[in-house]
């Protein structure tokens, strides 16, 4: 088992009254990652709604703040249980069998437009042995031919345009890689959260999208940017695609400072401290479901 502790402080001055917003920034509770201890502290004395989404366990927090400095300050420890198989042993499933609740995740959205990929995909994907070995083929592919540089790319950024761009961010890099997985029948899901072990060049600490893919009988996970270890993967939202799962959706005027996140590996409940690393089995942190 995994125990990671991490801290999140995000800033607004929030420049009319009666901004709303919506945050996912609290670790989500699935029975693979289990929240141990936590505190939220807001610095305007408002009321907030939270809500729970029963499928992901993404759990959402809603205000309407005041004008003014605005400060959220969330910090948790959870620990997080990971699946792992061979990846020889993780076939794809027959669109005849896919669970109903998953089948939004097999068809185009508003950033991953996998109709539009269709005959690239097949083309390019369709040929392979069709079990977690394809997924990664995509993975890799979509690694190798799109540049990881921040500010090239924005809220609106499509899976079409990064294809065509070859550069993006871990937000690009996880549309892309849907787009293509669906385009050859793969369920494929967007996923925020925070990542244990990233590479210090890239910046300091921030969130992270990565992609989860329907294999088996139960979502695997994946990291197209190669930024990251998937075993230090931290939930926070889960979706279609970004416009589902954003940290922080606002409706009204503000200024934004950049997030501080901290995230560390502690001790675990048996007193090990088990640090994230990489690893060939295939891995996932979801429910098997049917």
């Amino acid at each position: 088992m995994v125990r990671l502790k991490f801290s999140v402080a995000l800033q607004y001055d929030v420049l009319q009254d009666g901004t709303d917003f919506i945050f996912s920034i609290q670790a989500a509770r699935t029975p693979h990652q289990r929240v141990s201890a936590e505190s939220l502290a807001i610095s305007q004395n408002i009321l907030t709604q939270s809500w729970l989404d029963a499928e992901t366990g993404t759990r959402h927090l809603r205000l309407q703040a005041k004008a003014g400095p605005l400060r959220i300050a969330h910090e948790a420890t959870v620990d997080i249980t990971h699946h792992l198989r061979a990846p020889a042993s993780v076939a794809e499933v027959p669109v005849a069998s896919i669970p109903w609740h998953v089948l939004p995740y097999l068809y185009p959205s508003r950033y991953c437009e996998s109709d539009r990929l269709h005959g690239f995909a097949v083309q390019q994907f369709g040929g392979l042995w069709q079990g977690y070995g394809r997924v990664m083929a995509i993975r890799d592919w979509v690694n190798a031919q799109v540049r990881f540089q921040s500010n090239t790319s924005n809220s609106n950024t499509s899976a079409t345009e990064t294809l065509a761009n070859g550069l993006g961010v871990c937000r690009d890099f996880a549309h892309l890689m849907i787009a293509l997985c669906r385009a050859v029948n793969i369920p494929a899901r967007f996923v925020t959260g925070f990542d244990y072990g990233a590479d210090p060049a890239l910046g300091p600490p921030d969130f992270h999208a990565y992609v989860e893919a329907y294999l088996g009988d139960r979502w695997y996970l994946f990291d197209p940017s190669g930024t990251a270890i998937p075993m230090g993967f931290v939930r926070l939202a889960t979706g279609r695609d970004a416009a589902d799962a954003a940290f922080a959706t606002i409706f009204g005027a503000v200024r934004s400072m950049a997030p501080l996140v901290h995230i560390e590996a502690i001790r675990n409940e048996a007193g090990v401290v088990v640090i994230p690393h990489h690893t060939s089995d295939a891995i996932s942190s979801a429910t098997a479901i049917g």
